[in-house]
């Protein structure tokens, strides 16, 4: 499931539950096209202003928050459309949960770095 996908259920769900018309394809296909750019904007300018000093501390915890990764991939495994969906949502999951333990486990030994030793 990708995030058009996503977005459109969210509001025709949304519309629904208001009361009003679904959105036509095209204005959702659009709203998840400014949601992609604006992602990307605001996800640049973050890593731009952020000294170097500190890239490793936020790429460690960047990558627990991959854990969004794991609830996409859980929705696109658990929708069972397919076998392809249901293999890509597993195989996601998998490199989703590496890349949570390996952040965990780099903040740990960052951590680890700035304690009083003996």
């Amino acid at each position: 499931m990708n995030l058009y996908l996503i977005t459109t259920s969210l509001l025709a769900d949304g519309a629904a539950a208001h009361g009003t018309a679904a959105p036509s394809p095209a204005s959702m296909f659009v709203t998840a096209i400014t949601v992609f750019i604006l992602a990307t904007f605001v996800g640049f300018e973050v890593i731009t202003k952020v000294p170097p000093t500190l890239h490793t501390p936020l790429m460690s915890g960047s990558n627990a928050i991959s854990g969004i990764t794991i609830i996409g991939a859980i929705l696109a495994a658990g929708l069972k459309l397919n076998f392809i969906t249901i293999t890509f949502g597993i195989i996601a999951i998998f490199f989703a949960m590496i890349n949570v333990v390996g952040g965990f486990a780099v903040t740990h030994r960052m951590l680890g770095m700035f304690k009083k030793k003996g």
